[in-house]
């Protein structure tokens, strides 16, 4: 049993011994926390917060003790019950909310669930807040309303229409286009909530026939539900088998994107950012952000359009953060996280489709003839097991030190920039590991930027 505490949420498995897994106890405790520190944030007057999850299992569960627990600390609660994470975000902005909660472990598989902790903009609170939250969890300095001062709930189940909408009133989201191409689109939601958003988003867009993959919002994931090609064998055969122009794939909480072309080929995690910004640069000027473990493919389109690009640390609380800086008009991570100030400052994979689309009727082309318009990047994510006695710190700066000839950022870590391609060297949070993420012009070339590094690691801490 796992229970992880980090700045941006609580995510555990659910079962097992308090303090071991996601147990109804820690939901209550951190949830409690959460809430208490929202309150501070608003003086102690009444509060209103938005919740909403994924379709897992345990989700009625989590949901219930967490509604329980800010109407127990005098907060006023909406529950959007089935949504996304980028609707909640929505919903939190718009509500005019103090914060929100969403409650989806992502990625991982069904036994997992999270709290996702957002503020009154919408968006993931900071590092320095979540320690504050895990603070008050860990001393338990929170105390609950009288009888006659209970939060109250309402029930809203209308928030992904409404998140359609607004994604639909963006200027650079093209119906008409999109609806000309008459396109066909399968579509594989893993039994999570993108089976109840994204076949109306579609249908409002224009999309002529929508072939829909496991879109029951049960909770039943029929297969790791992280949208890497290895887990996407079956909407590529469906795509190429139906005569498709395009697949997408989400995760359960709906803000990361994958694509696959009419081949079945897939048109890459990293791309989905690419193009899309491509598609937003010829429209606006501005900058755009991504991490620093992301494609160099997205600074190539950038300056193409005489624009700048910007690499953050990675997490989208960093990356948000530098797109408000440098006044980016779009950004992201290279999972698909698309983010686009223009809706709100999260990933958000519905308007990620809906701008792909508009590029993609507009452009005229086929999605793998799209595809080759970009330059062609290779990624290698490697990892360095380390005993948990080794100072990780120290190696990390000697390795800057050790390469200090190349360009080199020790923003997040050690970035590496070559030629040809770059090594990113992190470390982890939770285990004695070093992540060594590299790209280069092919797979061979960016894997062996990665052993040369990985080589003189092993050098320094042995």
């Amino acid at each position: 049993m796992t229970l992880i505490k980090s700045i941006s949420g609580i995510r555990g498995t659910i079962g097992g011994d308090v303090g071991e897994g996601l147990s109804p106890l820690d939901i209550v405790k951190f949830v409690g926390a959460f809430g208490h520190w929202i309150n501070e944030q608003q003086g102690g007057q009444a509060t209103q917060m938005i919740i909403g999850r994924d379709a897992r299992i345990s989700g009625p569960m989590v949901s219930g003790l967490a509604v329980s627990t800010l109407q127990g600390l005098g907060i006023d609660v909406i529950d959007l019950g089935l949504s996304t994470t980028p609707t909640v975000e929505m919903a939190v902005i718009h509500e005019k909310a103090a914060g929100g909660i969403i409650l989806t472990a992502s990625h991982n598989p069904k036994e997992w669930n999270a709290l996702k902790l957002l503020n009154s903009k919408g968006e993931f609170i900071s590092g320095a807040e979540g320690q504050e939250v895990l603070a008050i969890a860990e001393s338990e300095s929170f105390s609950f309303a009288g009888v006659d001062d209970l939060g109250s709930l309402t029930t809203d189940d209308t928030w992904i229409d409404k998140h359609i909408e607004k994604v639909l009133e963006l200027p650079n989201v093209d119906v008409v286009s999109i609806t000309g191409r008459k396109f066909k689109v399968v579509i594989d939601c893993v039994n999570s909530t993108g089976g109840i958003s994204l076949p109306p988003l579609l249908r409002a867009l224009g999309v002529e026939e929508v072939v829909e993959l496991y879109c029951e919002p049960s909770g039943e994931f029929p297969h790791d539900p992280e949208p890497l090609p290895e887990h996407l064998t079956e909407l590529s055969a469906k795509v190429k088998e139906s005569g498709a122009h395009l697949g997408f794939s989400v995760d359960p909480d709906v803000d990361r994107l994958a694509i696959v072309s009419e081949n079945g080929a897939m048109f890459g995690e990293e791309y989905t950012l690419v193009a899309i910004a491509d598609y937003i640069l010829g429209e606006n000027s501005g900058a755009t952000v991504s991490n620093l473990s992301s494609s160099r493919a997205l600074r190539d389109v950038t300056e193409k359009h005489g624009q700048k690009h910007f690499a953050s640390a990675v997490g989208e609380v960093n990356v948000v953060a530098m797109m408000k800086a440098e006044k980016a008009v779009i950004g992201g991570e290279g999972n698909g996280g698309i983010i686009v100030p223009d809706l709100h400052y999260g990933r958000d994979a519905l308007v990620g489709i809906a701008l792909f689309l508009s590029h993609l009727a507009k452009s005229g082309k086929t999605c793998s003839e799209l595809r080759a318009t970009y330059p062609e990047y290779h990624m290698s994510k490697n990892k360095i097991e380390l005993t948990p006695n080794i100072d990780v710190d120290n190696v990390l700066e000697l390795m800057a030190s050790k390469n200090s000839s190349e360009n080199v950022s020790t923003v997040d870590g050690v970035k590496i920039d070559y030629e040809d391609g770059w090594v990113h060297l992190r470390k982890s949070n939770t285990e004695p590991i070093i992540r060594v993420y590299s790209e280069s012009t092919s797979a061979e070339k960016a894997q062996s930027l990665a052993e040369k590094i990985i080589d003189d690691v092993n050098a320094i801490v042995h």
